[in-house]
This record gives structure tokens, sequence and C-alpha cells, in this order.
């Protein structure tokens, strides 16, 4: 089977256009999409809600008011647990499945719930924290893997994306709830407690929906992804379909035991690993979750002191973070990944150098008010730019560059990346900003979103719309050359390994 001839790919939608599929018209593969995007919920509310939290466990324990430490550390236990989930989470997927990984996810952040909620100190609040983070990370890799796997190529950007805006959608429920229970007593344990009922919802839901159909074939159980993929295509698709993975999974057996240390051995899967991590990474430490934990705590330094309007300002700025990911589900697939990412990061330097300014004016001026202003006015551009493509070409990309076989360890790995960038910027934003002030805490940002144009222009290739053998080419290519024998180069290289 040529590559031309791939179900999904571009050269097969241009011979049989009447196959090409749009986001809505396969109502199964939306509900799929949604019921896994709770995962991506858990992760933004998480994310969101904790920075209004803090402003009121603070209130409450004296100890955390007192220590920027602990405040640091009460936020980012969850992302040393995200970042251990995560990296079990590939081995789960690839082990025991996309589904069971989800269900696993669910029961440990609802009793990671619970503990927050019922928190006698810090110290217990802290160990919630890391149970829930154990949870998102595992979510963090199965849900955009899951949704990759049972997608039509040609709308796969779009469909995986969509995880993303539950995560921005979670970020902006995260907000009402704080909004909504700032007058209640108890107000921070219902605010972490309640984010146990989605977890709750998505399990039950997800007992009634399928394993990924592409896990299936790697683990030789073709009835049943047959019984998925046949609700996904018409019957002449379905049949090319079953043919093509039929065809890959004859050619996977031939290969050995995939192990961790390939990822780094094999050349391909290493140039493609270090695209997806490097994207990760400086979707942190171009300062995404900082804006995102912190922004209560950015608009009070910008000048409004009051936490209710805080968090109002804050609200405001995750509606705009959910609006533009909403944009970026249209742009991915029309656009492309690359040049998403590429105007996004271009408008990521221009919001951070303007929050830069507003500061270090703000700091020399006694009055503050308009710099204050234009301060908010900042974070607001840099999310209406962030949103759209740093928010969710990373996730996209690394849910379809990766080998059948190395997706969920790859997945898992990167999405590791992504958690320890995130533990780094959270863990010593507030630390850096006290030491060096925030005007040039936020010039330091920008200047390595400067170097991720850089990254993204030299390591990033464009996927828009390639299938997932087509993908892989691309990284032989770029291995060993388009007129190398890729794949006995590649059987070669892992034989001396053995």
């Amino acid at each position: 089977m040529t590559i031309e001839s791939i179900p999904g790919s571009s050269g097969y939608l241009d011979l049989f256009p009447e196959r090409r599929m749009s986001y809505f018209s396969n109502s199964y593969v939306v509900g799929l999409t949604i019921v896994a995007g709770i995962g991506g919920l858990l992760f933004g509310y998480d994310t969101g809600v904790i920075s209004g939290a803090l402003l009121y466990i603070k209130d409450e324990f004296e100890a955390v008011n007192n220590s920027s430490f602990l405040q640091e550390t009460i936020i980012s236990m969850a992302l040393v647990g995200a970042m251990i989930g995560a990296a079990a989470g590939g081995w789960m997927n690839d082990t025991y499945g996309r589904k069971k990984a989800t269900l696993l996810a669910d029961v440990v952040f609802t009793v990671g719930a619970v503990v927050m909620a019922s928190a006698p100190d810090p110290y217990v609040l802290i160990l919630g924290r890391f149970l829930v983070g154990l949870g998102v990370g595992v979510a963090s890799v199965t849900a955009p893997v899951y949704i990759a796997e049972a997608s039509p190529s040609e709308v796969r950007g779009g469909l995986v994306s969509t995880n993303v805006l539950m995560i921005t959608g979670g970020q902006f429920l995260s907000y009402l709830v704080n909004l909504a229970f700032t007058e209640v007593r108890g107000t921070w344990r219902w605010m972490l407690g309640i984010s146990a009922v989605p977890a709750v919802i998505q399990f039950v839901l997800m007992l009634s929906l399928p394993e990924s159909p592409r896990w299936l074939f790697m683990k030789d159980d073709k009835n049943k992804a047959i019984s998925v993929l046949s609700k996904i295509y018409d019957l002449a698709r379905l049949e090319d379909e079953i043919e093509h993975l039929t065809a890959a999974l004859e050619e996977e057996s031939q290969k050995s035991v995939i192990r961790y240390s390939d990822v780094f051995k094999i050349k391909e899967i290493r140039i493609a690993f270090l695209a997806g991590a490097g994207l990760q990474a400086f979707q942190q430490f171009t300062g995404i979750n900082t804006v995102m934990y912190y922004s209560p705590t950015i608009v009070q330094m910008a000048g409004f002191r009051s936490n209710q309007l805080a968090l109002l300002l804050s609200l405001i700025v995750a509606a705009l973070n959910a609006a533009g990911t909403i944009v970026g589900i249209y742009l991915i697939d029309h656009v492309g990944r690359k040049k998403l990412a590429l105007s996004s990061l271009s408008g990521v330097i221009l919001s951070l150098v303007i929050l830069a300014v507003a500061f270090f004016a703000e700091s020399s001026d006694s009055s503050g008010g308009l710099y204050g202003c234009i301060a908010v006015l900042g974070l607001a551009l840099y999310i209406a730019f962030f949103s759209p493509g740093m928010g969710t070409v990373p996730w996209t990309v690394n849910s379809e560059i990766y080998p059948e076989q190395y997706r969920g360890i790859c997945g898992g790995m990167s999405a590791t990346v992504n958690w320890i960038s995130n533990l780094i910027v959270s863990e010593s934003f507030l630390s850096v900003a006290d030491a060096i002030g925030t005007g040039t805490t936020f010039l330091i940002l920008a200047g390595i979103a400067v170097l991720a144009v850089v990254f993204v222009i030299v390591f990033v290739p464009e996927t828009k719309g390639l299938t997932f053998a087509e993908v892989e080419q691309i990284w032989e290519e770029r291995a060993w050359g388009s007129g190398y024998d890729t794949k006995t180069e590649s059987l070669l290289e892992q034989g001396d390994q053995s």
C-alpha cells in the first residue's frame, strides 16, 4: 500500500472526496471526544481553581500566609504528582489501554479532591494536591492519544484541540466556582472539593465507551477494533482502514520488544521526541501556567487589592483563554500547526513586553492606576495570542507524531517534560519576581519565547491533514534522507541494540 492510498491521506481524499469527514459529521466521534475531554476539564479546573483558593487558604492558615515557599508548594505539589502520573501514564496506556488508564485517573483524582476539601492543615492539603496531580498527569497523556486514535486524519487536529478547549473551559469554570463561593463558609474547601464531580461523571460515562481501535489492533483484538471503527467510518472507507491497520500490525509484529531507551537510540524516534518534548517545554517556559496560576496575584500586584475584584478580572482572562482555544480548533486544521504556533509566539512576545513595561512603570509610580490597567491588558493580550496556537499545538502535535508502538511511551515522556517545566516555572515565579522584579521576570519569559520561535522553525514539521503513516515518513526522511532505505536502516539499528 503506497502512502497516497492510505485512508485519510491527502492523496486518498483527493481520489475519494466524498469520504472526507468534517468536525461534526459523526456524532459518535464528537461524543467520544467530549467524554474523553473531561480529563482535560479536570486538568484545567485544577490549574485555575488553586489560584483563587490560595487567596482564602492564606486567610485560614497563617503559616501559608507567612511563607511564599508554602504557597508555591501547595500549587506545585499537584505538578509533582502530575509529573509522576504522566510518566507512569504512558506505560499504562500501552499496557492496559487508554480506557482503563482514564478510569484509574478518575478514581485517584476523586480521592485527592476529598482529601483536599477535608484537610485540617496545610500538609494534608499538600497530600491531596499530590493525589489530584497523579490523576491529572495520567489524564493529560491519555485523553489526547485516545481522541487522536479515534479521529479521521482530516479533522484530527480540531478534535484533539477540543481536549485543550476542555482544559481552558475547566479554567473558566474554576473561576466561576471561585466567585460563587467567595461568601460561603469554608470557601476554599468547596472550591477544591467540587472538582470530584466531573471526575465521577467521566468515570460513569467512560464505562460505556470502547477502547481505542488502534490500541485494540495493536493487541490483536481485531473484532472489537472493527466494531469501533464501523461507528466512525462508512463502509467503503472502513474496509480501507481495516486493510491499512492489518498491514501496519503485521509490520509492527516484526519489530523487537519496545523499550524506553529506544526513544533515544532510534534516530527517527529521537528527533520526533525532541520536537514534541521541546514544544511541551516551551509551552510552559513562555509562562502560560504562571499566568493562569497566579493571575489573581498578578492582578493584585498591578494594584487591584480586592480578592473578589482580582477573581473577577481573572475570570475575564479565563474566558479569553477558552474563546481563543475555539479559534484554535478551527485554525489548526486550516492554517496548520507550525504557522499557528509561530503567529501565536509572536503575539506572546509582544504581550510579555507590554506586561514588563507596565510593571516597570508601576514600580516607579506610586499611583499605579494607569499602569495596573495596562498590566491587565497585557495579561488579556497574552491569553488571546497564546491560546489559539501554543495552547493547542503542543498537545495536538504530540498526539500524532510518534509511531503506534511508541505513542503511549513518548506521549507520557513528553507530557512529563511539560509537567517538569510547569513545576520549575510555578515553583520559582513568585520567588524570582520578589528577587529581580516582576517586570524583569516577564522580560525573561519574552526572551524564552524568542528562542521558542527559532525552535519551531528548525525542528517542528507541518503535520496538518497527514495520516500517522505520513508523519512517520517525515521523521524517517529527516533521519536518513529521502533516498535512503529507512525501514531497513531502522530495523538494523534496532538489531544492533538487541
